[in-house]
């Protein structure tokens, strides 16, 4: 691995290792010129590919013909920004052993270990390659969607930005409960080349797959939200035996009224909205009429996902549902007024309905008193009978 360059008197060695450190002595005529070699080698866990929210850790070690200095080790990112790290108790001057934060997508790059001593004076820059595979989502997203719309979920990867050793899986999965059984929905691959190839594994749930331009993005479609549509929507990559996740929570609205139909007059209805999950801290549901008062306004209380309001006259109501003072999802209901014919029928009905009932009891009453006193009858009748009979029996036998 060395050669000599006999025109500049140099001595060129590659591929250095650890065990190349001590000293080179150069002899020519009457001169002898010794230099000492100082030799780092930088390993990188997991060979520098790494599945988001994994530890990055380096090991770096030194060996000198002299005693080992105490080196100081400060790490840069891809973009060129110090990061914090850890040092392992089971460090030593001869290796240094670091541990980083948990990588993120946005951490793909090249990075540099600056290696700095006084004594002797070290400043050396070594550089890495750090690739990480995941989403560029964030943790765990809220997409928000009403009964009936449609609603397109998008995963963001970065493999395309990257070179991989080997291609990757992955699967996306639906539960409508954080402690519910999952359903998977589909499979997909991603090659070394980044082709995507999808196969759908679920016919009882209506999805769709969108063709979708950017390779590096996993789509799912529901063309028409039910309100059971809910939950949470899991996509996980799976990269040399090791795996990753990311989490998109469906929250679906709808709104009803109780009871259905124009509201006849005098009469009164309840307008229910509703989410199919409890809402964070940070957002809430608010009844509003359309052109209305500050009395004409609802709101529901923390951490529920229902809010219902009385409504005894005709006109337009919305739903919001708002998240930090924006509103992310709105629902219409028009409260009709029933025609001056029905509130007729209404009432008709209610009195005919009245008189029916008042009738049915003095009927009831009228049949129960017959029935007593046919009743009474009967027994005055059986009274007569036995008497009858007594007294023949004792006329035969004078």
């Amino acid at each position: 691995r060395s050669e000599i360059i006999h025109k500049t008197k140099q001595l060129k060695v590659s591929n250095l290792k650890l065990s190349d450190a001590g000293s080179y002595t150069c002899e020519y005529g009457p001169h002898t010129v010794s230099i000492l070699l100082h030799v780092f080698e930088l390993t990188i866990s997991l060979d520098g590919h790494f599945l988001t929210n994994e530890v990055l850790q380096l090991t770096l070690m030194q060996k000198s013909p002299k005693p080992l200095p105490d080196l100081s080790i400060t790490l840069f990112n891809s973009n060129n920004n110090i990061v914090r790290t850890k040092t392992l108790p089971n460090s030593s001057h001869q290796k240094y052993i670091l541990e980083l934060k948990k990588l993120e997508a946005t951490d793909s790059g090249t990075w540099m270990c600056h290696v700095h001593a006084d004594s002797p004076l070290i400043n050396q820059n070594i550089t890495f390659d750090v690739k990480v595979l995941g989403f560029q989502n964030p943790v765990l997203e809220r997409k928000y969607a009403t009964v009936d719309s449609t609603v397109i979920l998008s995963w963001h990867l970065n493999f395309q930005k990257i070179i991989w050793k080997k291609g990757f899986t992955g699967q996306l999965k639906w539960k409508q409960q954080e402690n519910a059984t999952p359903h998977e929905l589909l499979d997909f691959n991603v090659t070394v080349r980044g082709e995507q190839h999808k196969t759908k594994k679920s016919s009882h749930f209506r999805f769709e797959i969108p063709e979708s331009k950017p390779e590096s993005t996993i789509e799912l479609k529901l063309p028409k939200v039910h309100f059971n549509h809910s939950g949470q929507y899991q996509c996980q990559l799976s990269y040399n035996r090791r795996h990753t996740q990311n989490k998109i929570e469906l929250v679906v609205m709808k709104v009803s009224a109780n009871p259905v139909g124009p509201l006849p007059r005098g009469a009164k209805t309840m307008l229910i909205c509703q989410v199919s999950s409890p809402l964070p801290t940070n957002a809430h549901l608010l009844w509003e009429r359309v052109n209305g008062t500050q009395a004409d306004v609802k709101k529901s209380k923390q951490n529920e996902a229902r809010v219902e309001v009385n409504v005894s006259a005709a006109g337009l109501w919305n739903c919001h549902l708002i998240e930090d003072n924006d509103i992310k999802i709105s629902l219409s209901y028009l409260v009709e007024e029933a025609p001056v014919w029905i509130s007729y029928v209404v009432t008709g009905a209610s009195i005919g309905g009245s008189v029916l009932v008042l009738g049915l009891a003095c009927l009831c009453i009228i049949s129960g008193r017959s029935w007593q006193r046919r009743r009474q009858r009967a027994k005055r009748m059986i009274r007569a009978r036995q008497y009858l009979l007594e007294n023949k029996t004792c006329q035969c036998q004078q």
